[in-house]
């Protein structure tokens, strides 16, 4: 396999995590009935341009279906997240009623409402049918196609070019990062503004938070890596902030290379420097990860059997994508984790991929009262454990596996 980015051999591997189903690929009672196709799931490293890549198996039409399964708006952490970006972006870059804001992959208008709200003109970007639907139930105008430059090229032709462009979670889940990122410089105005948020490479890397690896992310971005693709593209980074979103994140601000006139922020130079330190830009960076996340699996599967040998009942929370890697890389099956609640109603009375778990509603955790809840999307830990406070009342306990198995009471 080639680089997505610039094409050089791919030869040295991070992490191998045996096959998988597409992680948002929800099953539901019929499909029980049929095979599900499983693709092998390898994380190899560019020594060229250090970008990290998901193997390429499948495309994504066959991974961002119509009936794709995340809404973000299910987060009420996210949900504040989202606001307060729009409050800061329109106080930082003086937006108001003549400006022109997008998103690409917009998902279900979870943070463009709160634009539409300041009363700024906006637009959505987002392929995946049933989300469109959810942002056009908000009022917010969607075009319903994947984002590159032909599409760009298209809505600047239409004079719809943008003061900024907000592209939340979306970098590492396109094939062609390319064509992606250099959609960016032909949607923007002259001096506006792109910002890319996305969970740092660093973190995953020491944190051994291998379960961010999914078909859907294509690409595991350092800032160092992310730079040379956006240089190539023609955008310009001018600042980064590190976020806590999705175990530890980078917002990244660009703008165009031909006309952007912001200068460079102290930070950008900061977070490189700690990359290098680190090793980023070196294989020895790259060694030993398999076996941490080989660890955490055995922990968890070692906590799951203990857990039936002693009678405890366990269930999960969180039918996250994360969750969906996690159990399938362990072999966890209904035997020993026998349900996954979840409060996405497109999700519930469906069944995890691979693992076949039944997802269900809040009300069968409260009627069960399990002596555990493991959390699968840990990095929600203490949204999902102060929602849940209740399970404390009859003693049961929360646990995550992620980056070390911790039990609390």
């Amino acid at each position: 396999m080639k680089c997505r980015h610039c094409s050089a051999e791919l030869a040295l591997p991070f992490l191998d995590l045996g096959s998988a189903p597409p992680s948002n690929a929800y099953l539901d009672a019929a499909a029980l009935q049929a095979p599900e196709t499983w693709f092998p799931l390898r994380l190899l490293t560019c020594t060229g341009c250090w970008l990290v890549q998901t193997e390429d198996h499948a495309g994504r039409e066959a991974l961002f279906t119509d009936d794709y399964a995340y809404f973000s708006s299910f987060s009420t952490s996210w949900l504040a997240h989202s606001k307060a970006y729009v409050e800061s972006m329109r106080a930082r870059f003086g937006l108001g009623s003549r400006s022109l804001v997008a998103e690409v992959a917009a998902n279900d208008g979870y943070l463009l409402q709160y634009v539409q709200q300041a009363d700024i003109p906006c637009y959505g970007i987002e392929p995946t049918a049933g989300t469109a639907a959810a942002a056009r139930a908000k009022g917010i105008e969607i075009v319903e196609q994947f984002f590159g430059v032909e599409l760009a090229d298209t809505l600047a032709q239409q004079g719809r070019q943008v003061d900024l462009v907000a592209a939340n979670n979306v970098l590492a889940h396109v094939p062609d990062i390319n064509d992606f990122v250099a959609g960016f410089a032909r949607l923007l105005k002259p001096q506006g503004v792109a910002t890319f948020e996305f969970p740092h490479l660093l973190r995953m890397a020491q944190e051994t938070q291998f379960d961010t690896a999914y078909h859907e992310h294509y690409s595991y971005l350092s800032l160092s890596a992310v730079q040379t693709v956006f240089s190539a593209a023609g955008l310009q980074v001018f600042d980064v902030e590190k976020l806590g979103t999705h175990g530890g994140s980078l917002r990244v601000y660009a703008q165009r290379a031909d006309s952007g006139q912001r200068e460079r922020s102290a930070a950008v130079d900061a977070v490189l420097a700690e990359e290098q330190a680190a090793g980023v830009t070196t294989a020895d960076f790259y060694a030993g990860y398999q076996a941490r996340a080989e660890r955490v699996k055995d922990d968890l599967v070692a906590f799951l059997i203990d857990a039936r040998r002693r009678g405890w009942r366990v269930g999960a929370y969180g039918a996250a994508a994360k969750g969906n890697t996690l159990l399938n890389f362990a072999g966890v099956r209904p035997d020993l984790l026998p349900y996954v609640v979840d409060r996405n109603p497109a999700k519930q009375n469906r069944f995890m991929p691979g693992s076949r778990i039944p997802i269900v509603t809040e009300a069968h955790l409260q009627a069960d009262k399990p002596d555990c809840v493991l959390i699968l999307p840990w990095n929600l830990r203490d949204e999902v454990t102060s929602q849940l406070a209740y399970v404390r009342e009859w003693g049961g306990r929360f646990v995550t596996a992620v980056p070390e198995l911790r039990i609390d009471g």
